[in-house]
């Protein structure tokens, strides 16, 4: 494994939780980063703190045009693209029953829409440079399923489908889907149930941070050409999912 990440890496969600813990864990591995969301205050704060070899741009993973514009952009900073991770992702879970659809859509436009746009602003790029690299941070949801979370785990599902069909399809791609367990971030503020909110409390009393997953995440990309880690699942030693 090398000392240093010579490569370009995009990184979706990247304005807080296991989005700035990836920049950061990454920055000071020496990669290149140009890192995006919609909380831009909070992006240009990151890239002033990390340096010249951070750089950033406002991006919504639901509109491929914003994906594209952005990937374009990274091009247009650092010379390539190496690495996409798509780690933007929502999760205000509720019952079927309560009849969210709004929230239904959000989920599947940020989780599903927001993954696709993202691959298609860089496999073009890795097509023909026959090279890349897609991280997808998915969920421990992504492997059972449970009350109240029918939806966000049909998206965290989809993503793996998603990751692996990409695998299979190219065989100068690498692909890496990485489901966290329970994780201290924002994910899942802005759940409207409130009995489901304080459930979310309970569960985050064993929880990981953020850098363990950006570690893993690291893990994958430090490995040499020819190994890919397909799949990580990270969770808390004494966590029950």
């Amino acid at each position: 494994m090398n000392d240093v990440i010579d490569k370009t890496v995009l990184i979706s969600g990247a304005s807080s939780g296991i989005g700035e813990a990836t920049v950061r864990e990454l920055a000071a591995k020496g990669a290149r980063l140009f890192i995006g969301a919609r909380r831009t205050d909070r992006l240009q704060a990151l890239a002033a703190e990390l340096g010249n070899n951070v750089a950033w741009q406002v991006l919504d993973v639901t509109d491929a045009a914003s994906f594209a514009a952005f990937a374009d952009a990274a091009e247009a900073r650092f010379g390539r693209v190496d690495v996409l991770i798509n780690n933007a992702g929502v999760m205000p879970l509720s019952p079927l029953a309560a009849l969210k659809q709004d929230e239904w859509t959000r989920m599947i436009d940020v989780n599903v829409h927001g993954v696709l746009n993202g691959i298609a602003a860089v496999l073009p790029r890795f097509i023909a440079q026959k090279a890349g690299h897609v991280v997808n941070v998915a969920s421990i949801a992504a492997h059972f399923v449970m009350p109240s979370a029918a939806v966000y785990c049909a998206t965290k599902y989809a993503v793996w489908a998603i990751t692996e069909g990409l695998r299979q399809e190219h065989d100068d791609i690498r692909t890496t889907i990485i489901s966290p367990g329970v994780v201290a971030t924002e994910l899942g503020n802005d759940i409207s149930d409130p009995y489901i909110a304080t459930a979310l409390t309970t569960w985050r009393q064993k929880s990981l941070t953020p850098d363990a997953i950006a570690r893993a995440i690291r893990y994958a990309l430090e490995q040499p050409e020819g190994v890919d880690i397909n799949e990580v699942i990270v969770r808390p030693t004494a966590a029950g999912m």
